[in-house]
Formats: structure tokens, C-alpha cells, sequence
């Protein structure tokens, strides 16, 4: 069973949800709606904070291909009014109620070793989704609004120390942002386990099974599994929230999304918008049987501001990520 820690423990919470628990950690439905609260503690979303315990009504999951940001690890939750469900609209995004939240929180290390970073709530409101980062105190006893981000100096688990970067409210909206307005971008049917799926929709929090659920492959076997679909999920994953139509960076023309099949679109034998150091020298963003003289690896194997691709959320080159595009672009055909 992929992901059987975190299913266990989310169905754990469904029931005593459903059930009516109220534990000591009961969410507070207005802070949720409306204001800024200023400790994460404040909502109610955990019955223990530090250990990542969720409280009654909040469910942990999973992403079958998670999004890479320095080898972090992340704790992912949803929160669901009392009465209120979750929207299948195909393999695509859950649909949300109004008072809701997703909830991440990033951590480093094993163990008793483990240090929780921070933790970014989207609450859905009346007038859309809202966005704020909270950073944990070196106590790891709650965590604070952190509305112009911050900077911590950490190891990661291949060994670089880096700069870490919590982003400021407005940065979150550089990822969490289509044709101007703030969305989630994880929660999408195709990578969500199809267990998860349908234990809340047995327990009546999710409408029905979506269609296309659990498409997407389980990163776990990336070093063995076929590189082009793991491929095309971690694309969709790490860059289509900005690569698609009314994305950050759409006029680069490319549509990095899963269900994108037309291959100029995602890149192949496509010329940059924009020449430049960005480009390294290179014709296209992806040349079939060349990984080497492709933009899209070039750039997804730097760290360097002005061509690290993604330019927000990691300070390092994923070698996993690079190895399966490496091996997608140099299987093409040529």
C-alpha cells in the first residue's frame, strides 16, 4: 500500500470526525475565514503541533509524485468544515469548500533529529484562497506568522548546506496564482493514491471517485520505472503550476502539464521565447536524444539565479529529478 503510514493515520481522523470527536485542537472555523492569525497553534489544526498530530475534522495525504524543494521533508493535511465535501472535477483539482484549508508544513532531519521549518495554510475564504507562511520557533512548540518570509542557514539530507527561504506572502502567489487569482496547485486527483481517494469518499467527504484519479506514477521507483511517464509527472508537478495557459510564465509557450500531448508544446524541438544565459547556448528546450544540448535539463541541473529552473522553492539540483529527464529526453527518438 503506497503511502500506508499516512493512510492509516487519515482514516484514523476521518472516522473520529465523522464520528464527532472533538479533541482538545478543535479548528477555529473563523480564524480560518477571516483575519490573520498570528500563531498556527491559534487555528486548531493540530492536537499536537510539534509531533504533527492532526486534530479532529483534518486529514493527512500524500502525492504520488511530490513537488522536490532541497530534499525537505513535507507533512500535507486538508481541513473540512463540519457538513461540508470535497468536489471531483475529473483527474483534475479537488474542489474546495469555503472554509477550508491545506495545510504543509516543510521539516529537516530524522527522527528526533527532525526540525519543522515552516508551515504554509491556503484558506479558502468568501472572496478565494489566501496565503500565509508560519515559521517554527527553535522550541519546534508553534510556529508564527512570518508575512515577509525569512532565511534560515541548514543542512539537507544529501549534505549541502544552503540558505533556506521561507517565502513572503506575496511570493507564495508566484506558484499559487492562474489568470491572476490564488489556487492550490498539489490536491489534483491524478496524484492523489486511489485508497486515499476513496476513504473520503466513503466517508462521505469527497462527492464521488474522480475520474482519472491516481494517474500519475509513484516517485518511489524512479530509479527503475519508465522515465517517460515519471517524467511527464514530475514536469507536471515541479513546473506546470507556472508553464501552462494563464500560468506565471505562459508566454514562454511552454504547457508543461500532464494532460499536454502536443510535443511543441511541451518543448520538443521548440525554440526559447527568449534567447539568453538562460538558454546556455542551446537551440532548444528539449532536443530528442540530446539531454545535454536541451534548455529544460540545462536548467533544471543548476542552481544558479537567472537559469535555475524552478526559480523559487530550492536552492539545489535535484539528481533524482535531472536523471529521469535526462533518461525521458535521451529515450526519444531522434
Amino acid at each position: 500500500m503506497r503511502h500506508g503510514a499516512f493512510l492509516a493515520l487519515a482514516l484514523a481522523a476521518l472516522l473520529a470526525s465523522i464520528a464527532g470527536a472533538r479533541g482538545p485542537a478543535r479548528v477555529d472555523d473563523a480564524a480560518v475565514l477571516a483575519g490573520m492569525v498570528k500563531n498556527l497553534s491559534d487555528y486548531g489544526f493540530f492536537a499536537d503541533g510539534a509531533r504533527q498530530v492532526p486534530g479532529a475534522g483534518v486529514a493527512p495525504y500524500a502525492l504520488n509524485t511530490p513537488l522536490w524543494s532541497d530534499g525537505a521533508e513535507k507533512l500535507r493535511f486538508v481541513y473540512l468544515p463540519e457538513g461540508t465535501q470535497l468536489i471531483a472535477d475529473g483527474d483534475g483539482l479537488l474542489q474546495f469548500p469555503v472554509g477550508s484549508a491545506i495545510i504543509k508544513t516543510f521539516g529537516f532531519g530524522e527522527g528526533e533529529g527532525r526540525r519543522l521549518i515552516e508551515t504554509r495554510l491556503l484558506l479558502h475564504r468568501a472572496d478565494g484562497w489566501v496565503a500565509l507562511p508560519y515559521r517554527w520557533n527553535a522550541d519546534q512548540t508553534d510556529a508564527t506568522l512570518a508575512l515577509a518570509g525569512g532565511r534560515m542557514d541548514l543542512l539537507t539530507p544529501a549534505g549541502e548546506t544552503i540558505s533556506y527561504a521561507i517565502p513572503n506572502k506575496n511570493q507564495c502567489k508566484t506558484c499559487h496564482s492562474k489568470d491572476g487569482e490564488v489556487i492550490p496547485i498539489g490536491p489534483k486527483a491524478r496524484n492523489l493514491s486511489g485508497e486515499w481517494l476513496g476513504q473520503m469518499a466513503q466517508a462521505g467527504l469527497l462527492d464521488q471517485m474522480p475520474d482519472g484519479a491516481d494517474s500519475l506514477p509513484d516517485w518511489s521507483t524512479h530509479a527503475t520505472g519508465s522515465a517517460a511517464p515519471l517524467a511527464r509527472a514530475y514536469l507536471d508537478v515541479n513546473c506546470a503550476h507556472c508553464h501552462q495557459p494563464g500560468g506565471g510564465a505562459s508566454n514562454s509557450g511552454l504547457d508543461l502539464r500532464w494532460e499536454q500531448d502536443d510535443p511543441h508544446a511541451l518543448g520538443i524541438l521548440k525554440r526559447p521565447v527568449a534567447a539568453g544565459r538562460g538558454a546556455g547556448g542551446h537551440d532548444f528546450s528539449v532536443l530528442p536524444g540530446q539531454p545535454d544540448t536541451s534548455i529544460l535539463l540545462y536548467r533544471m541541473n543548476s542552481a544558479e539565479p537567472g537559469i535555475a529552473m524552478p526559480e523559487l522553492g530550492k536552492s539545489t539540483v535535484d539528481r533524482e529529478g535531472v536523471a529521469v529527464v535526462r533518461r525521458w529526453i535521451a529515450e526519444m527518438q531522434q
